[in-house]
């Protein structure tokens, strides 16, 4: 079962919404430094609002904690479906490829804090499938289009870029060096999805 509170009758107010923005960044930046177990009266603070209004938006800190992955795999699907727009296949792929490289880096920390939490937190996992299903079929077209192009070597699949992107990001972690070894990394990863012919 979803943590999400249920649908409300009538939009937000637009300072609601600002709010809500402002929490949602807040608590992404405060989560990928300090995991799930970090406070919510960290993330009030960095968002400029009173515990309160965090709590009014998100009940739960899993509510909060769902609320931020879904909202990042939605900003991230939105983005890949723009990317598919774009004339050259191969350079939409390999610039998303890139963008999913540079996020995943950013949300490890994160991520790896949540792998042993509560029920609560499993309870987050189940409910953001269906956003990461999403995004996986969105990488999927943008492939399929690369592939068609001739940019990308035909024998990949969905699941192969996704495993890939992870990896490219974990490995620049591994080595250090910032910028310099992630773009390192990349190029690596970019040549070996190439197509040859």
């Amino acid at each position: 079962m979803s943590s999400t509170p249920p649908s409300r009758t009538k939009p937000l107010r637009s300072d609601a919404q600002r709010n809500r923005a402002r929490i949602l960044t807040a608590a992404e930046e405060v989560f990928a430094s300090g995991g799930p177990s970090a406070s919510t009266e960290d993330i009030a603070r960095r968002a400029g609002v009173a515990v309160g209004t965090v709590f009014r938006h998100f009940p739960t800190k899993a509510a909060l904690i769902e609320a931020v992955f879904v909202n990042r795999l939605g900003t991230l699907t939105r983005e890949a479906g723009t990317a598919i727009e774009g004339r050259d296949a191969g350079a939409a792929f390999f610039s998303f490829f890139e963008l999913l490289v540079r996020q995943s880096a950013v949300k490890h920390a994160f991520t790896d804090a949540m792998s042993d939490g509560d029920d609560s937190v499993k309870a987050v996992w189940a409910a953001v499938t269906a956003a990461s299903d999403r995004l996986s079929d969105a990488v999927g077209r943008l492939l399929s289009r690369a592939q068609r192009s001739g940019a990308v070597r035909a024998d990949v699949t969905a699941s192969d870029v996704i495993g890939l992107m992870i990896g490219a990001a974990r490995a620049a972690e591994h080595v250090g060096g910032g910028d310099a070894s992630r773009a390192r990394v990349l190029a690596v990863v970019k040549d070996g999805l190439r197509s040859k012919t």
